[in-house]
């Protein structure tokens, strides 16, 4: 195959993307030389996040409605259940250095099959981020009389520059911020203690406001409070982005490696449930003291009764009070922010296929969270994560299936690939298992299959991604994970040079490529749009597209369809499914309606759906003939190239034998001109001979006689 000429400007990033300070590896494996800190600082980085008031505000609000007995038993399954499928995911990432979305990738999902997951972790990031600033807003209204409107901004923007320099700043500030929080944490929870023991069987007492039967444990209330615990599932991705830069396991850090692992990975739940129960804790004391029910869950509402306990002045409870709040606000949405930013990069870099730098989508983030507190998103904490946890369970459930029952059964490779150049676009394993088990879950959710099924549906798409996943990788063989074999990249002590740009990365970050001829780093094969995925054949999306529909449909319709028509189907059927997403996420928040105003709502969401389905439609051929038109003008262009590429060659093939001609015609003369230069020698001999006798005749006049005698 030809090697592509890439011109000066397709090898050369953006300031900010070729700078790792800024960049952190966001699209790429984390170099080993990248990985200087210490274990205990790695470690301390990502427990730092553990900060987050949203954890208090949870177990507040699951206590509030659903009553300690309830909610204790939900926090302990839905505790234990994270922590077992936390420790897969922690290990594989920090050992093969990938952040969630990379080992979503090899782990089941393919290329493009990833780029959803990642859309359901940014989504986790921004709504998290949104949560805890909207906490952080009510602080600053309390302490300064700060409207919430300008406090949602003022919490926001103050995040965007402790981000922008990654790690580096994040372990520093986290590193500097821990004492202090450590200390406020658990300060007010002593005095407590020591004032009011009796607190405490208040708190194991204590019924909820839900509407109930009878006392005691129930399953409604239990698995409705599950299922706002489970929305805190996908926390493992953030504390994957930050374990990633662990130095490698080696014998003389074995012990250590596990230990910073276990603390900072699948046990960051060990420290969220102390929050949780503090949080389920303090809302009841924060009743008792007489709180109004409806902000008792509100963590700044929850501390300041707490820090009265200190016998302080109200000025200076208040004070402490906002301070703790805005501290651990802080180190949550630094991470927030930053795990956001590296999902969005990782999402619209397989969309765009440009990547203007991590720090872009860092504001991007910031933005939207932004836009959703404004819309009033703590009013709806429930809802919000009752339906999120559906689809984050199913996701992570797919995750871990593939990593704990796939890969020890052989089902799929051993290691990690998540370079584009040796994966399928989708890998119906991880992609089916998710999709299956976020319908089930959603659906369930819904109240669509009775309230048992509704309150306990979290847990049915944890299952049925456990129960998916193996089954489809059994059905496919495994087939779908590695699209080409890996030839081995000559190295020079563990690095090799990409083709693009350039420049020089550790192998295990490298792929190669036969469009351009040789090694090529992962962000580069990740952003190249010209390629058109020629080194994997069948493996791309379209190819698996057709060879779906091929399957499903009757041979004499396939036959009639082409590749307009598959590409028109397949848009219009993803966006008109987003959109039924969105509109039943609306449906679902007023459970509390009338019935005649709930059926109300749902005929007119049909009737705007199929009136937005059939501009979607419009809009979706329009972009698909404009696609179309594209590709066209590409191939032409490509052949007409080719075709000025044979002339050249042609060209130079003549130019070439011109040459050989000119040079034989060259020794032919010289060869002509030593033999003429030969035979005049020869004939000047004998002649120059006889020319000197005579001449010595005519000198010598005695010899002369002497012959005349």
């Amino acid at each position: 195959m030809r090697e592509q000429h890439v011109s000066g400007t397709r090898r050369n990033y953006n300031r900010w993307v070729a700078n790792q300070t800024l960049e952190d590896y966001a699209l790429r494996f984390t170099a080993k030389s990248a990985r200087r800190w210490s274990l205990a600082s790695v470690s301390n980085t990502a427990l730092g996040s553990i900060s987050f008031l949203a954890l208090e505000a949870i177990g507040g609000a699951i206590t509030l409605h659903y009553g300690f007995d309830n909610a204790i038993a939900a926090i302990m399954v839905v505790s234990f259940i994270i922590f077992l499928m936390g420790l897969p995911i922690t290990y594989y990432a920090a050992r093969y250095g990938v952040d969630i979305d990379l080992l979503s990738r090899g782990a089941g999902f393919g290329y493009i099959g990833s780029t959803i997951t990642s859309l359901i972790y940014a989504s986790f990031t921004f709504i998290f981020f949104a949560l805890e600033a909207a906490i952080m807003a009510s602080a600053l209204e309390l302490l300064f009389n700060l409207p919430l409107s300008i406090g949602y901004l003022v919490s926001s923007l103050i995040v965007i520059p402790l981000v922008t320099h990654g790690i580096t700043f994040i372990s520093r500030f986290q590193l500097w911020s821990q004492p202090l929080w450590l200390i406020l944490q658990l300060l007010p929870f002593v005095f407590i203690l020591w004032h009011e023991l009796s607190a405490v069987e208040q708190w194991t007492q204590f019924k909820g406001i839900a509407p109930s039967e009878g006392e005691g444990f129930n399953m409604l209330f239990f698995g409705a409070a599950s299922g706002v615990l489970f929305s805190l599932v996908a926390q493992i991705g953030e504390q994957v982005d930050i374990l990633r830069f662990l130095p490698e396991q080696d014998n003389k850090n074995r012990w250590r490696w596990w230990a910073a692992l276990l603390a900072a990975g699948p046990g960051w739940i060990v420290v969220g449930v102390m929050k949780i129960l503090a949080g389920s804790f303090l809302v009841v004391l924060a009743i008792n003291h007489g709180v109004v029910v409806e902000v008792a869950d509100d963590p700044i509402q929850m501390y300041l009764i707490a820090f009265s306990y200190l016998n302080l002045s109200p000025m200076a409870t208040l004070a402490l009070a906002g301070i703790f709040v805005i501290i651990c606000q802080l180190k949550i949405n630094v991470t927030n922010a930053y795990a956001g930013s590296i999902a969005w990069s990782n999402f619209f870099s397989r969309l765009t296929h440009s990547h203007p730098g991590r720090v872009v989508w860092l504001v991007f983030n910031v933005v939207i969270a932004l836009l959703v507190m404004e819309l009033g998103i703590y009013d709806a904490l429930e809802n919000i994560l009752g339906i999120y946890s559906s689809v984050a369970v199913a996701w992570i459930g797919a995750l871990v299936a593939d990593l704990v029952i796939n890969k020890p059964l052989g089902l799929s490779p051993k290691h990690i690939e998540f370079k584009r150049a040796y994966l399928y676009d989708i890998n119906p394993v991880g992609v089916g298992a998710m999709l299956m088990a976020s319908i089930l879950g959603v659906t369930s959710y819904s109240g669509e299959l009775g309230e048992l099924a509704q309150a306990l549906s979290p847990y049915i798409a944890l299952i049925t991604a456990f129960i998916v996943s193996p089954l489809i990788a059994v059905a496919t063989k495994g087939r779908y994970y590695i699209a080409r074999p890996s030839p081995v990249i000559p190295a020079s002590n563990g690095f090799a040079g990409c083709k693009v740009c350039q420049n020089e990365f550790e192998i295990e970050d490298m792929a190669s490529c036969p469009a351009y001829g040789g090694a090529i780093c992962s962000l580069c094969c990740s952003l190249d749009v010209r390629c058109h995925d020629q080194c994997k054949k069948d493996a791309r999306l379209g190819d698996q597209l057709a060879g779906l529909i091929s399957v499903i449909l009757p041979q004499k319709l396939v036959s009639k369809m082409n590749a307009r028509m598959l590409q028109f189907l397949g848009l219009f059927t993803l966006i008109t499914a987003i959109i039924a997403a969105l509109f039943l996420l609306v449906y679902l928040q007023g459970p509390e309606l009338k019935p005649d105003i709930k059926i109300f709502l749902s005929s007119t969401l049909i009737q705007l759906f199929f009136i937005l389905s059939i501009i979607i439609g419009v809009f979706t051929w329009l972009f698909v003939l404009a696609n179309e038109s594209r590709k066209f003008a590409l191939a032409e262009s490509q052949r007409q190239t080719e075709l000025l590429s044979k002339e050249i060659e042609a060209h130079q093939q003549t130019d070439h034998k011109l040459q050989q001609a000119k040079e034989t015609a060259e020794a032919s003369n010289q060869a002509k001109s030593r033999y003429l230069t030969g035979i005049s020698h020869e004939l000047r001999s004998p002649l120059n001979s006889i020319l000197g006798y005579a001449q010595l005749l005519e000198k010598d006049n005695g010899l002369s006689e002497v012959y005349e005698l």
